[in-house]
């Protein structure tokens, strides 16, 4: 019996112990995952891109890029500076101030004649959607550029583009570089203005000053190089003109954001290719419809088959450039140019 009481107790104080760790057990705390490292979006990288005419329908490519967000969509920071005369752009590039140019492809050619290396990287237009215009006043005086003798020629810039391709005119009709007299007064309103009060004779100029001009009466076309055949009549072939272009050594060492640049410019160059004209003038500021968005929308209209489906530079391009250029640029005639280095398809082949 004895041993009976002594083997209850020993169970009581073991139950009583068991009991107590029981009580007093902390439960163990739920876990969580640890939350996921916040990872800040890259920081975008900035460019700055000099337009020969930023309202000029034949450079629309770089602002509606931007309006369409093809840059945000390659995380560049692209700014867009605004120059009425490419001349004036590519000294912009060379001094530094800029990273890259929109201008006409025929600058690099003339930049290799002066020991310079740039490169075009992505081709917007492959004909110059110039147009020679004659005051109206002189209509029946100036017939084609063999009348431009002694007279004073409209050009966005002395050795702008336009200069280049109406020395060539002049030339090619006969006349001597010194027989003509070019004057720089840009484009749009200052275009308009230097015909009306009789500073000019004739000029160079794009769309939509082109459509403006004629709506007014002050002035009639010479010469039309919108179109595929206009620009072979005139100039001998095809004729790439506006472009993106840089400084070969900085494409080189930036070729990351030369390949964003391209892949938005050539998404914005298939976007032209799918939509009207409503629908691109639609996108571009109000302010590029000069006060007639119906007037734009026309030239627009009539000026979408002059962009590349592509971003590539046509093959016979260069040597029509070229040939034009070695008529009367000093800076090309008797030199050994290498039409490779001026322009590559690299970045655009990449880009499909």
């Amino acid at each position: 019996m004895k041993n009976i009481k002594w083997f209850a107790l020993g169970l009581l104080v073991v139950l009583a112990v068991t009991a107590s760790a029981c009580g007093s057990a902390t439960p163990a705390a739920p876990t969580t995952a640890p939350a996921a490292p916040t990872t800040a979006p890259a920081q975008k990288q900035q460019v700055s891109i000099m337009v020969g005419g930023l309202n000029k329908i034949i450079y629309l490519v770089p602002m509606l890029t931007k309006q369409l967000g093809y840059f945000d969509e390659q995380n560049l920071d692209v700014q867009l500076l605004d120059e009425p005369a490419g001349v004036n752009a590519e000294d912009a590039m060379l001094a530094g101030q800029v990273n890259a140019v929109v201008g006409f492809y025929d600058h690099n050619i003339d930049l290799q004649g002066k020991g310079k290396k740039t490169e075009e990287v992505v081709q917007f237009d492959w004909v110059p959607g110039e147009v020679e215009l004659v005051s109206s006043k002189l209509a029946d005086q100036i017939k084609s550029p063999a009348d431009f003798k002694g007279r004073n020629l409209g050009v966005t810039g002395i050795g702008s583009s336009t200069y280049f391709l109406t020395l060539y005119m002049s030339v090619k009709n006969g006349l001597k570089v010194s027989d003509v007299h070019p004057i720089a007064v840009g484009a749009g309103d200052t275009f308009i203005a230097a015909m009306q009060k009789g500073q000019i004779d004739a000029g160079m100029t794009t769309e939509p000053t082109v459509s403006r001009m004629l709506k007014s009466g002050d002035a009639k076309i010479l010469i039309d190089m919108r179109t595929a055949a206009g620009t072979k009549a005139a100039l001998g072939g095809t004729y790439p003109a506006a472009c993106l272009y840089l400084q070969t050594d900085w494409a080189n060492s930036h070729k990351d954001i030369v390949q964003k640049l391209a892949n938005a410019f050539v998404k914005t160059l298939k976007w032209i290719h799918s939509h009207s004209a409503d629908e691109i003038a639609a996108k571009m500021p109000p302010d590029y419809y000069a006060g007639d968005k119906d007037l734009y929308v026309t030239a627009l209209k009539g000026s979408l088959d002059m962009f590349t489906p592509d971003g590539k530079m046509p093959a016979d391009g260069p040597q029509t450039v070229l040939n034009v250029l070695s008529a009367f640029d000093q800076n090309v005639q008797g030199k050994q140019i290498d039409l490779n280095a001026t322009f590559t398809n690299e970045f655009v082949d990449k880009a499909q």
